[in-house]
């Protein structure tokens, strides 16, 4: 099996979307070390996206395993009143703060932005939810980097938002992340704000 299929993502591929996350999860880079939990970036980035009744993810699959995605929710506030709900709770109670001596800053991190309350969105702080409701992560391993397949992925989930009747997608990308900041500049993406971690993207669906 020497082609690449994209394909709609099934429960089955669940372990392939935390591997993928994990070492695509350092701008784009391996995050392996980076991380005590090597599943920890994954319960926040990638598996609830498949879970989520409405979320829309999509694999590129090769040699007979998944290895990039493409993961999307068509109303970000919604998704995080259900993150909030159902997610989140059962990880905070497993991931406690604060944590104990031994894990690493990024551990750290990811288990900060579980505790953070996610269904305040402040339509004042984001505007742009109006008419870039929609976001999306996608990932891909180096084995399939620079042959197409992030465009197909793109395309594949910009169709199915149009659809949906989706307005528009939003996404972040870090100020250091100059390959993927060059990547969605190509796709039709513009610069909703600048911060100080990078950038909120934006694109009109349709």
């Amino acid at each position: 099996m020497n082609e690449i299929a994209v394909r709609r993502a099934v429960l089955s591929d669940l372990p392939y979307l935390y591997e993928i996350c994990l070492k695509t999860g350092d701008q784009g880079k391996d995050a392996t070390t980076l991380f005590s939990d090597p599943y920890l970036i994954g319960h926040y980035y990638a598996a609830p996206y498949l879970l989520y009744e409405n979320g829309i993810c999509f694999v590129a699959e090769h040699e007979y395993r998944p290895q990039g995605y493409i993961v999307a929710v068509p109303n970000t506030v919604a998704f995080g009143q259900w993150k909030e709900e159902c997610w989140l709770p059962p990880l905070r109670k497993r991931y406690r703060q604060p944590l104990p001596e031994g894990w690493t800053e990024k551990d750290k991190w990811i288990v900060d932005l579980m505790h953070k309350q996610q269904d305040t969105v402040d339509a004042t702080a984001r505007p742009w939810l109006a008419e870039y409701p929609a976001h999306l992560h996608i990932d891909l391993l180096p084995s399939l980097q620079g042959k197409g397949v992030g465009r197909t992925l793109m395309d594949s989930l910009f169709s199915e938002l149009a659809n949906q009747g989706v307005p528009g997608l939003h996404l972040g990308v870090g100020s250091s992340n100059t390959g993927a900041i060059r990547f969605y500049q190509k796709m039709g993406f513009s610069v909703l704000k600048e911060q100080d971690w990078g950038f909120t993207l934006g694109k009109v669906c349709g």
